[in-house]
């Protein structure tokens, strides 16, 4: 699945540069915020239940929130970043419990 990363990729951006240039997107922060959360949905999805993506997966998703607030209610980054380092630093240690584990588990392929 890692080697099929970059042609979706390639589709994805095109697909919504498409989309924005025919106008049918929303402002380009709303594009950027769901971007994020996407990714840390696919993070979650495409990983598993490993300790990077328990880190990577809910932080990136964290970004996107952040993201919306920061546009929508004009939310000082003075307030954000600090929240952003707390969320990190918490993910951080979730990942630290020895019931998660390092990476994926391998599928034996025996015939």
């Amino acid at each position: 699945m890692r080697d099929a990363a970059l042609p979706i990729t390639l589709i994805v951006v095109g697909l919504v540069w498409l989309l924005w240039y025919q106008g049918w997107l929303p402002d380009k922060d709303w594009v950027i915020a769901i971007g994020f959360i996407a990714a840390g949905v696919a993070v979650l999805a495409l990983d598993g239940f490993t300790k990077t993506s328990v880190v990577m997966g809910p932080f990136l998703i964290a970004i996107g929130i952040a993201w919306i607030v920061h546009d929508r209610y004009r939310t000082s980054y003075g307030l954000i970043v600090p929240a952003m380092l707390v969320i990190l630093g918490a993910l951080m240690l979730v990942a630290r419990s020895p019931s998660i584990p390092e990476r994926r588990p391998r599928a034996d392929k025996t015939p």
